[in-house]
Parts: C-alpha cells; sequence; structure tokens
C-alpha cells in the first residue's frame, strides 16, 4: 500500500482487484481539496455521488439558506462496501470520465 500524502483515521479494509484508478494500490495521483459530505446515490459501477450542504447568508433577505452540492466520486474496490448515508471523505483527482474528479479516500459508516 503506498502513501496518498493525508492523514488518514482508517486503512482501507478490502482487497485490491487490479483498479489502476486506485490511489493506495494503483497509479491515481490526489492532489487539490479534500471534500466531506455522505452518500446519496450508490448505484454505478465504482462511482458514488457525495452531498455536502453548506448555509450561506442571503444579504437581501437579512437570512440564511440552506444549499447542497452533488460531487461524482470514483470508488476504489479496496475501500470495500458502502451504503447511502456513509460519511466520506473525498479528494481531488485528474478526470476519470466526464463528471468524476474525485476520489475516495475515507469511509465511516453511520450506525
Amino acid at each position: 500500500m503506498r502513501d496518498i500524502g493525508v492523514e488518514l483515521n482508517s486503512k482501507p479494509q478490502g482487497e485490491w482487484d487490479g483498479d489502476e484508478n486506485c490511489p493506495f494500490y494503483g497509479t491515481l495521483r490526489l492532489r487539490g481539496q479534500i471534500i466531506e459530505g455522505t452518500i446519496s446515490k450508490v448505484g454505478m459501477q465504482r462511482s458514488v455521488i457525495v452531498e455536502r450542504e453548506h448555509i450561506r447568508y442571503m444579504k437581501k433577505f437579512e437570512r440564511y439558506e440552506k444549499r447542497t452540492r452533488r460531487y461524482a466520486a470514483h470508488l476504489p474496490s479496496c475501500i470495500g462496501e458502502v451504503n447511502v448515508g456513509d460519511y466520506v471523505r473525498i479528494m481531488e483527482c485528474r478526470p476519470l470520465s466526464k463528471t468524476v474528479c474525485f476520489c475516495v479516500i475515507e469511509t465511516e459508516a453511520v450506525q
């Protein structure tokens, strides 16, 4: 397993199946921003949709509004099984497809 340059709380538990787009065992390099959010959709092959909510102040109405941003992220095989609602950290990488520019680096299940 290779060092990805980021401090992680837990190491991947699954096994590697030859995926070259794996930051831990393959050749994928990670860079840029780290984003934390919850998984909102699992259904694509080796990809998930991660949602992050943030609060924005509206000056005109003097109130706050809640905004949601969705990111498509690659799910390496060594991360293992994830479900909707799991809390994950994703990190920016090179574009892997038209919409996927992030990779899951850490996950923790919600009890």
